[in-house]
């Protein structure tokens, strides 16, 4: 099986799926993979750092949290090599033949990517929103050969290799203030300290930048263990939000269409559900019987 986190910024993919990838490369299974893609450069959003020092030190702590986490990582770039800007970028022609090419190169079984708001009260981050809008117009095209051959030409059009279209899970995402939705829960305690650590690798965002917008709950802290309290802080405000115990560190997960339409029991086997709950699962079964 492999597995892939399509996020926007370095420390994303950490704070959204990092212990759900952890559980499944606990499992061993034969030829899994893990891989997180980073959309953006990270020279933006630092209070005293130089955009090129910024973008150096993030691609960094994204490396050394890769090493923790034992899975790959990219950094999205264009056929020149360049990678995109970071703040406000849009969904442009050359983004999505960028992803498109990225995701057909890995060929998930599962893909993880930031929601779209559903409600236009609710707060956003744009960049999270670029990347979930492209994510959702990229799915079709997944297993069209020729839908970017103009950015990624072949020799041969006459001949091309299948490719399997992954399902699409939404994230949580802490931007949306509220409305996030969550129809697959998955108990992270396990792996907590692996997400811990992972986190801490990115100390330009949690104890420099973060803690300077004043709007995510987080302040500079001087250790791990310290940071540990944190975050579980962070769990249980999910946990309220969703109507979780308060008490559980979860990771959540919505169903998209997007992609490949499973099954519960595809689901199910493939991922470590035991959290979810009957009512969640009943709601989702109907949603995916009408969606089939």
């Amino acid at each position: 099986m492999r597995v892939l986190c399509v996020h926007a910024h370095f420390d994303d993919f950490e704070f959204v799926a990092a212990g759900t990838f952890e559980l499944l490369r606990r499992r061993a299974l034969p030829g899994f993979r893990s891989r997180v893609l980073v959309c953006t450069d990270g020279r933006s959003g630092h209070q005293f750092r130089t955009r090129a020092d910024t973008a150096k030190v993030r691609l960094a702590e994204q490396q050394a949290s890769a090493a923790i986490g034992g899975y790959e990582f990219e950094l999205l770039r264009r056929p020149d090599g360049r990678p995109f800007e970071e703040a406000c970028h849009l969904p442009t022609r050359e983004l999505l033949a960028a992803l498109w090419h990225a995701i057909r190169e890995f060929e998930p079984d599962y893909l993880f990517c930031p929601p779209l708001p559903a409600d236009p009260l609710a707060g956003i981050h744009p960049d999270h929103v670029t990347v979930a809008e492209a994510v959702r117009r990229v799915a079709y095209m997944i297993n069209v050969p020729h839908a970017f051959l103009d950015v990624y030409p072949v020799a041969d059009e006459t001949t091309s290799r299948w490719i399997k279209t992954p399902v699409i899970l939404n994230t949580y995402d802490a931007y949306l203030g509220g409305t996030n939705a969550g129809d697959l829960v998955v108990d992270v305690g396990a792996a907590f300290d692996v997400i811990a650590a992972e986190s801490w690798c990115h100390q330009s965002q949690i104890n420099e930048w973060l803690p300077w917008v004043a709007r995510h709950h987080i302040e500079a802290t001087a250790d791990l263990p310290a940071w540990k309290e944190k975050l579980r802080g962070r769990f249980a405000r999910q946990a309220r939000e969703l109507g979780l115990p308060a008490s559980g560190l979860n990771e959540v997960f919505a169903v998209t269409a997007w992609g490949v339409v499973p099954t519960w029991e595809q689901l199910a086997r493939d991922l470590p559900l035991e959290a979810t709950d009957p009512g969640r699962r009943e709601r989702l079964e109907r949603r995916l019987a009408s969606w089939a």
